[in-house]
This record gives structure tokens, C-alpha cells and sequence, in this order.
């Protein structure tokens, strides 16, 4: 039961709790974890960009992703948890379709994560690709709430 866990990890508070979670379930049930970033299309900022500035945000970007997730394979590593990372690109879609995708190319046969993350516009519950994640979801999902929606009830 549930061998291959997937979990988006984005740096943000509700993904790290995710990530925890995933990674106590994965060593109760001796599961292996595929950790995916997705790097998402460049914010529209006003005035434009030069190309060698809109280079180096894109860069930057990378940069975050390669060490969000080279934090979390160390995390993991040190429990002994079989662990594997996935830079993923989302330009020109959205952050919950490649997570989906990578779902299904991995194949997982759980998805873990937190309820908002860092992108997107917050929805009541939970944050839009979290949201998409569990409406297409091919496997069964476990979402993690945010702190702050944990102190409100």
C-alpha cells in the first residue's frame, strides 16, 4: 500500500508540512518519495523586462527549485527513506497539471501535499493547484492543511 509517494514541495510552510507528513508516512510503510518542484511561467511585471534581466529571474527560479528541492533530498536521506527529485517546467500551464502528469509518467499511487503553497491566488479552502490536484487526481491524495487553518477551528 501506497510504495510510491508523490509530494510537490514549493518552500512554503503548508508544502514543508506535506513533506513532513509524506516522510513519516513513507518510513511506517518503507515507501519510497519522489519530490517535484514546478517551476511556473514568469510573473508579469510592469514596466517589461529586458531579455538578460527576464534571464536572470528565470535563473533565479531555478536556482530556488534546485534548492528547495536539494533540502528536502537531504531531509529525507537522513531518514533512510528512499528518496528521488524532479525539476519540473510549467510554462504555459499550470503547476497542478504537471504535478498530475508526473503522477501518472512515475507512476505514484499517493500524492501528499499542503493545501496552499506559494503560487496562485489563495482560494477559501485551499489554493488553486491543490485544488486541481485533487479534482484530477489518477491516485488517492492527502492533503495537508496550513497552519493557519489548523489555529482557526
Amino acid at each position: 500500500m501506497y510504495q510510491r509517494i508523490l509530494v510537490p514541495i514549493d518552500g512554503s510552510t503548508t508544502a514543508n508540512r506535506g513533506f513532513a507528513e509524506a516522510l513519516a508516512l513513507a518510513r511506517a510503510l518503507k515507501s519510497s518519495i519522489r519530490l517535484i518542484h514546478v517551476v511556473t511561467d514568469l510573473p508579469t511585471i510592469s514596466p517589461p523586462l529586458t531579455p538578460a534581466a527576464m534571464q536572470t529571474l528565470r535563473d533565479q527560479l531555478y536556482s530556488s527549485g534546485e534548492s528547495i528541492l536539494h533540502d528536502a533530498l537531504t531531509a529525507a536521506r537522513a531518514t533512510g527513506v528512499a528518496v528521488d527529485s524532479r525539476l519540473v517546467e510549467a510554462l504555459g500551464a499550470d503547476a497542478g497539471e504537471r504535478v498530475i502528469e508526473q503522477a501518472g509518467q512515475w507512476p505514484a499511487e499517493l500524492i501528499v501535499c499542503g493545501t496552499h503553497g506559494r503560487r496562485g491566488v489563495r482560494r477559501i479552502v485551499m489554493g488553486s493547484d491543490a485544488e486541481y490536484i485533487l479534482r484530477h487526481s489518477p491516485v488517492p491524495v492527502l492533503m495537508v492543511r496550513a497552519p493557519e487553518a489548523s489555529e482557526r477551528d
